[in-house]
């Protein structure tokens, strides 16, 4: 058993200053400059890369972080309600009340549903409202 779960994985290129988001196992993202930064592993492991590790900065935020901060980087994927829009990943903060509660209804990894209950918890202790 892991004793933390990474949430959001990412790397920014020092040489073009794009930051890049692995958000799922085998996501593979590279940026666009000759620095060929990479990323990858999404919520699953950590790997890194680039011409020039020193040109990079590692972002990785784990489920041990303070909620509110977790609730700013850990993401859902989601193609809209008919399943048929490009597929956008939004951040849980973001996410609105009915989505959540569909997420929950839904299923998925236990640690991302705990995330799911964690934030309806969060907002209504904070009576914070996201209409659809």
């Amino acid at each position: 058993m892991k004793d933390r779960q990474i949430v959001y994985n990412s790397v920014k290129c020092l040489v073009c200053g794009e930051t890049i988001i692995s958000y799922h196992r085998h996501d593979y993202v590279t940026c666009s400059c000759p620095n060929q930064a990479v990323v990858d592993g999404g919520t699953e492991y950590l790997r890194y890369g680039a011409k020039d590790m020193d040109k990079i900065e590692i972002h990785t935020v784990y489920d041990t972080a303070p909620f509110d901060v977790v609730r700013q980087y850990a993401t859902r994927g989601g193609r809209g309600k008919d399943g048929k829009e490009p597929l956008k990943w939004v951040k849980l903060c973001d996410m609105n009340d009915d989505w959540l509660n569909a997420v929950l209804e839904y299923g998925g990894a236990e640690w991302h549903q705990n995330l799911i209950k964690k934030e309806i918890e969060y907002r209504k202790e904070h009576n914070i409202i996201i209409p659809e």
